[in-house]
């Protein structure tokens, strides 16, 4: 392909490049972060050959050209625009400057609470597990097993405040152990436990501003205040950085920053910003208890749209004051209510659609769905088709209304779908009534309005005769070039079961992946090394036989910078089969959560008139994985 005619088009579609505000690339996609996105013309950018699709995503506007191209476009693009080349974390930077003040304000709140979910849910399935078991065995609440496993239930909400100011001082860049400190001051034993204030204790007074009386209360419970206090603590800590003299700055800066921020945190910011939390969340309650369900139905109705803008993770806030103020989390259902209900219209379009493409690519993110997880089937599917987002809003109104007449509630929070149920064991029949409803109103309805686009829908041609024959199964050391080998041990899986709508949906090419069970790639044939990434994370070859081959290890792995990764071969190497390429640190890259599943992808796919995975489910190197037929 001519790559400075395709980069002239690309930047032309995002409006110039005063529109242009950075650029990177990972493996398959350019990265790019525009001034204003009502000057991209995106049908226009579609159309442009070498794109194989466009979309938004994380703020950036990303544009998949493939392996082995897309670097090559990148390098004429940035000439073309006249900017230097950036690293995907300045693209993120920059995408994230770029977004609203609110946006960058709620999202914040996202980085602060989703690293403690963990914690919230190990201890809200403990406390769920054991009001099931007691109710089931009621002898067993006086056992000394059920106190012991009662006081770790309630471990994380007690010293919440502790985890939280931890949490927000690696996000504000303050010392974790001064935020720590901050955490522990507001719930010293010395103040009077939050939750024992609602039983008529007298509150003494800890200071006077003589027009007004702060109390020794606690706030045990509260989520806004500790990360209002820990972000003052981040501004003087740094403030002090500069200006105290180095010698002094060990002593005077910890001293000073934990002097100022625990004062005003008691006498001020807590007093007021509990106050304010206090408001939202009797707010949040209030709407949720509307008569009939009428509250939880416009939340269940709204809760997608606030996905698609960005603002979801308010919620986690808002769930975390519930569980804290009486352990009843009842936002989680409506959520819930909302996911399996885009799940279930993304489930719909799946079975109806005549398009193979969308079928691969709505049919796993509607299961994805089911789990919790809505992106793939609302950025993937319904956001682009409309009326399944339609479809499912409203299933997950009805599921809502239905999750609040029943009076539905978890323990935890972090957790939605199917896996709900774990933390909802006070209320499981009511939970599977919501998930049920949900999902029965959005299928129907977006079966019924539902329809492939008219491009699609058109009489189709003449279906391809099959194959006269099955190709010849040969055993795994005997070399057959119309079959990809596995380059990696480990489980085979179809690529439309990959967690990453850009490969399961074939955009780059059609494959298999291997989900690894050791940390070596392999040369699967004879060939070249046509193109290695600098982050080592995927290799392109070109086969002996003419196929071209992109393994790509890990999904987003581009993020990790090359850290985990050793390549064994240089660009343009020639390789043989068997030859180690890469080598890759697999507990490592699951620690900073990414997954590992590895895709293995013919990129000349349509040179071929068949391609399928083979027939094995565990493969070592070498053994067959994919067949192909010319």
């Amino acid at each position: 392909m001519d790559y400075n005619k395709c980069a002239s088009e690309i930047l032309s579609a995002i409006g110039g490049k005063d529109n242009l505000a950075s650029a990177a690339h990972c493996a398959t996609r350019l990265r790019l972060v525009i001034a204003d996105n009502e000057k991209v013309e995106k049908s226009v950018l579609e159309d442009i050959d070498g794109v194989k699709g466009v979309f938004e995503a994380q703020g950036q506007l990303q544009i998949i050209i493939g392996t082995g191209t897309v670097n090559k476009v990148y390098d004429e693009f940035i000439k073309l625009a006249g900017v230097e080349a950036s690293s995907k974390d300045d693209v993120k930077k920059a995408a994230a400057a770029k977004a609203p003040w609110y946006k960058r304000a709620i999202k914040t709140l996202g980085d602060i609470f989703v690293p403690i979910i963990p914690a919230i849910v190990a201890t809200g399935l403990l406390c769920g597990l054991l009001g099931g078991l007691s109710k089931a065995f009621p002898e067993m609440a006086d056992s000394q097993f059920y106190t012991l496993l009662d006081m770790f239930s309630n471990a994380a909400l007690t010293f919440l405040p502790i985890l939280i100011a931890v949490s927000a001082a690696k996000i504000f860049g303050a010392n974790i152990y001064l935020g720590a400190v901050i955490g522990m001051i507001m719930i010293h034993p010395n103040l009077i436990n939050a939750w024992s204030v609602g039983d008529g204790t007298d509150l003494p007074v800890l200071w006077s501003w003589g027009f007004w009386d702060v109390h020794a209360t606690g706030y045990q419970g509260h989520v806004i205040p500790v990360v209002i206090a820990v972000l003052l603590l981040s501004i003087i800590e740094k403030w002090l950085h500069k200006k105290v003299p180095e010698m002094f700055d060990l002593f005077v800066t910890p001293l000073v920053s934990v002097l100022v921020t625990g004062f005003l945190t008691m006498t001020v910011i807590g007093p007021v910003f509990s106050q304010i939390e206090s408001w939202v969340l009797s707010g949040a309650q209030w709407l949720i208890s509307i008569p009939f369900g009428i509250g939880s139905f416009l939340m269940g109705a709204a809760y997608a749209p606030t996905v698609v803008a960005g603002v979801h993770h308010m919620y986690n806030a808002i769930e975390l004051s519930m569980i804290a103020d009486n352990g009843k989390n009842i936002w989680m259902p409506i959520a819930t209510a909302a996911n399996v209900g885009q799940g279930a219209a993304a489930l719909a379009v799946a079975l109806k659609t005549r398009n193979k493409k969308t079928k691969s690519m709505a049919l796993p993110a509607s299961l994805s769905a089911f789990m919790g997880i809505t992106e793939p089937a609302i950025f993937g599917v319904n956001v682009r088709y409309v009326k399944p987002l339609i479809a499912g809003m409203a299933g997950g109104a009805c599921g809502a209304a239905v999750a609040s007449i029943m009076n539905v509630y978890a323990t935890a929070n972090g957790v939605t779908g199917i896996f709900g149920f774990l933390i909802t064991t006070e209320s499981v029949a009511g939970y599977a009534l919501t998930f049920a409803v949900s999902t029965a109103v959005a299928f129907i309805l977006s079966w019924m309005l539902y329809k492939d686009p008219a491009e699609e829908t058109a009489p189709a041609a003449e279906p391809a005769q099959e194959p006269a024959s099955e190709p010849e199964v040969k055993p795994a050391d005997s070399y057959d070039d119309s079959c990809v080998y596995s380059p990696l041990k480990g489980k085979a899986v179809l690529m439309a079961d990959v967690p990453d709508e850009t490969f399961a949906s074939d955009v780059l090419g059609m494959g298999a992946a291997v989900e690894p069970a050791e940390g070596k790639v392999v040369a699967p044939a004879d060939g070249e090394v046509s193109t290695l990434f600098d982050t080592h994370h995927a290799i392109g070859l070109t086969l002996d036989n003419g196929m071209e081959m992109l393994i790509h290890i890990g999904i987003n792995t581009v993020e990790l910078g090359g850290e985990g990764y050793t390549a064994h071969v240089s660009e343009g190497d020639k390789v043989t089969r068997g030859q180690t390429l890469i080598t890759f640190d697999i507990p490592l890259i699951k620690s900073k959560g990414y997954p590992v599943i590895t895709p293995v992808i013919i990129t000349n796919a349509d040179e071929y008139t068949d391609i399928r995975k083979a027939g094995c489910d565990e493969v070592t190197y070498l053994d067959k994985l994919i067949e192909t037929a010319r």
